[in-house]
């Protein structure tokens, strides 16, 4: 079975698995003790975070705070931005096509007094640093966008709608969701004006069950989970030592060879589109600025469910919508933000690579596209 929904989760890298298992069996102590054991396993969780720091471009080590996963950091980073907050902000600008971690979050802040502001895309599903900018308030306590859309590959301006709402508004804190972002796509972000960035390491063959919020210095969160102080009393809760270490791993692969994959990836997503755009009834979401490693189009007249069970049967393991929402048969809602219609938003399949992927994998993927086509084409007519 060929995987290309990379985007949802990646196989660990077999370095990584046995790093988890070997830290297991060799360290049982929890970092916050004073024994020997314990304290062996906190000089290993420090240089884990130090792995971590270099990884994102040699920011510092206490600016990284680990948790559960890319969820929890965006949680962390906008509630906590809004409820540790003293001056009276209460805004949110934030985008139609977040992740649904970032979406929900905002909402339910929003029944506790709170208010957002979510900003349109363009019709390339990239979203405007002017349209972020015409959306701050006086009482603007945040800006969150996602480094790329995690459903149609669009990759944000970032590091420009953080300089220019710095510029506006120094007090205005950025967060960024940079889970499709990290080890595809280069970001200064020790330099850059992003105040809070968020990482999942099973996006970048780690274990799941490990993320990373990355928090600037001086900013001030109020922590969701309290206890025993962990993560300089903003994560509290032993930490899954061998886990952490072997995320760490993969962070550090995926930050040394960016370079090299993204260059791969584009080489074969540019094959990938040349064989889409051959068949007439797919249509192909082209971001202006797409990163390398996620390919979309939709099928209209057919549900995405029927086209990714076909191209499962057919041996390719494709996605619709991001895996959060996949389950669902409503259209969309990115694509929607779009401005496409409910054909075009409820037939979407993305499919994304990985670091395995070979030219003789997409002639493989092409094959079951190609015989995907035949079989649904037929249906797609009788549909309209």
């Amino acid at each position: 079975m060929l995987n290309f929904d990379h985007a949802a989760s990646t196989p660990a890298h077999p370095d990584v698995i046995r790093t988890v298992a070997e830290v297991m069996e060799a360290h049982s102590g929890n970092p916050s003790s004073i024994h020997r054991s314990g304290e062996a396993a906190s000089r290993l969780l420090d240089r884990s975070r130090g792995v971590y720091a270099a990884a994102l471009g040699g920011v510092r080590q206490q600016e990284i705070v680990l948790t559960s996963g890319a969820t929890e950091s965006n949680n962390l980073a906008i509630k906590g931005t809004l409820l540790g907050r003293g001056d009276g902000r209460k805004h949110i600008v934030t985008t139609q096509i977040e992740h649904a971690s970032v979406t929900e979050s905002c909402l339910q802040l929003e029944q506790l007094g709170m208010e957002t502001t979510f900003v349109p895309p363009e019709a390339d599903g990239t979203v405007s640093a002017e349209k972020v900018l015409a959306a701050l308030r006086p009482d603007t306590a945040l800006v969150s966008i996602m480094h790329v859309n995690n459903e149609m590959g669009a990759i944000q301006p970032v590091e420009e709608i953080a300089q220019l709402v710095k510029q506006r508004d120094p007090k205005i804190l950025v967060h960024v969701d940079g889970v499709q972002g990290f080890g595809r796509v280069k970001l200064e972000l020790a330099s850059s004006a992003i105040d809070l960035y968020s990482l999942s390491a099973h996006k970048v063959r780690g274990p799941r069950g490990v993320g990373v919020l990355y928090v600037r210095s001086g900013v001030r969160l109020f922590p969701l989970l309290t206890g025993g102080g962990q993560e300089s009393g903003l994560r509290a809760g032993t930490e899954n030592l061998a886990a952490i270490v072997g995320a760490a791993k993969a962070f550090r692969m995926a930050a040394e060879g960016l370079e090299q994959r993204a260059a791969k990836m584009t080489k074969l997503r540019q094959l990938l589109i040349a064989e889409v755009r051959r068949h007439d009834r797919l249509i192909l979401t082209e971001p202006r600025f797409p990163a390398p490693h996620i390919v979309h189009f939709t099928f209209p007249g057919l549900k995405s469910q029927v086209i990714l069970h076909t191209l499962e049967e057919l041996g390719v393991l494709v996605s619709a919508q991001s895996a959060c929402a996949a389950k669902t048969e409503k259209p969309s809602r990115v694509l929607s933000a779009m401005g496409l219609s409910r054909e075009h938003a409820t037939s979407g399949i993305r499919l994304s690579l990985g670091d395995e992927h070979t030219e003789e994998d997409i002639r493989q993927l092409v094959d079951a596209l190609d015989k995907a086509v035949g079989l649904l084409a037929p249906l797609e007519g009788r549909k309209r």
